[in-house]
């Protein structure tokens, strides 16, 4: 993503989309992926060069030669200084990539023995998993957000929003109100003793906290 990445100007529906499923790719990844974390060269902020060191050409052991890049430094560079402008989009993915690792920080829940896949719905494009006391929604639906989506869990009690990508600070909509609690029911829904209902905004992840 090059174009149209200045905030004093419209973003564009693809920049749009690529923002919104870069966050989401990365925080899946973190929720599902284990207990490790392996971030590269700049793409907690959409890095939109390539890295390439310089290199000369390569023979294999087949005989077959690989072109090198006349060693050239051109591309063999990081470009921070996109992510801590203030007046570029790639800022938002920045900041929502600490808000990450911050969620972590305080929760811990990449170690937590608890983990349950509890929704993965090919029509709804919904995936949700709970790990430790955070119960994490994503909708990849490109246009439906859904009112009054039944989510299972657990552990009773008061549900916070923790974390959600929608939020203005990460380049969002700010679709979702964070002072709104969500309290679970006697309801079982995905195989889970309880649940909650909640508003979810088309390609979207929202992560939910148990705080008491």
């Amino acid at each position: 993503m090059y174009d149209f990445m200045a905030l004093d100007r419209p973003s564009t529906p693809r920049i749009d989309r690529g923002i919104a499923l870069h966050k989401m790719i990365r925080l899946v990844t973190m929720g599902l992926g284990g207990e490790g974390y392996l971030n590269f060269m700049g793409n907690e902020f959409g890095h939109p060069e390539w890295i390439d060191f310089p290199r000369g050409p390569q023979t294999l052991p087949t005989g077959k030669v690989l072109p090198g890049n006349n060693n050239s430094y051109d591309k063999c560079r990081r470009r921070f200084d996109l992510g801590d402008a203030d007046f570029l989009r790639y800022r938002g993915m920045q900041e929502f990539d600490q808000a990450m690792q911050h969620l972590e920080e305080k929760y811990g829940f990449m170690t937590s023995e608890h983990q349950y896949v509890s929704r993965k719905h090919e029509e709804d494009k919904v995936i949700i998993f709970e790990r430790g006391d955070l119960v994490f929604v994503f909708n990849f639906h490109w246009s439906n957000s859904f009112f009054d989506y039944r989510v299972g869990c657990s552990k009773p009690g008061k549900y916070k929003v923790a974390l959600d990508s929608d939020d203005a600070l990460f380049g969002g909509f700010s679709r979702l109100d964070h002072d709104v609690d969500y309290f679970t029911t006697e309801h079982p829904h995905d195989n889970r003793p309880r649940s909650f209902s909640v508003y979810t905004p088309s390609r979207t992840a929202v992560v939910y906290a148990l705080t008491e």
